[in-house]
């Protein structure tokens, strides 16, 4: 006869792996997340208004890479920007002051 042992011995049980706020946020920074959608009102078969939504959440290097970069030309979010804009505006302004008085941009 052999003896059976009977001793509770614990073993871990596996359960729901926790993610906490931050790897979440990391992953979808990471990755990317497109979020879209339409909302449509109408009156009697008449449209009256209709709002399109899209939304893209993600880093700045992730929506680089998805050819998005607006922020960089924005002369209201990039001092950059707003330096070329002046620049531009200073030239187009110029220009025209040639146009008008040749002599006034010689003195």
């Amino acid at each position: 006869m052999t003896d059976v042992d009977f001793r509770q011995e614990a073993y871990a049980v596996p359960g729901p792996q926790t993610t906490n706020l931050a790897d979440i946020l990391e992953r979808v920074l990471d990755k990317g997340i497109v979020i879209a959608g339409d909302i449509k009102i109408d009156l009697l078969d008449i449209e009256l208004l209709t709002i399109r939504l899209r939304l893209f959440v993600a880093s700045v290097d992730t929506a680089k890479k998805a050819g998005i970069d607006w922020w960089e030309n924005d002369p209201a979010l990039s001092s950059r920007a707003s330096r070329d804009a002046l620049r531009e505006e200073n030239r187009e302004l110029r220009a025209r002051l040639s146009e008008i008085e040749p002599e006034a941009l010689d003195a």
